[in-house]
């Protein structure tokens, strides 16, 4: 399955967050197009999904800002 935890993707570092981003999102796209379709999936996957993809980005953002800020504090 997926990642389950959300402490368990703090581990990871940029790029394999980056990485999970990009293979959920044409997970998420592939669950679509099922729907879509009307093949048969299971339909909690999306919301599954959409929470990990909500997840990943959230640390990456996060991380990217104080990363800023650090670098805005060095310069000053």
């Amino acid at each position: 399955m997926g990642i389950s935890r959300f402490t368990d993707i703090i581990s990871f570092s940029n790029n394999e967050i980056s990485n999970t981003i990009i293979k959920t999102e044409k997970e998420l796209f592939n669950l679509r197009f099922k729907k879509a379709t009307r093949q048969s999936f299971k339909s909690h996957e999306i919301r599954e999904k959409k929470r990990q993809l909500a997840h990943l980005k959230t640390i990456l953002t996060l991380r990217l800002k104080s990363k800023t800020k650090q670098h805005i504090n060095k310069i000053n």
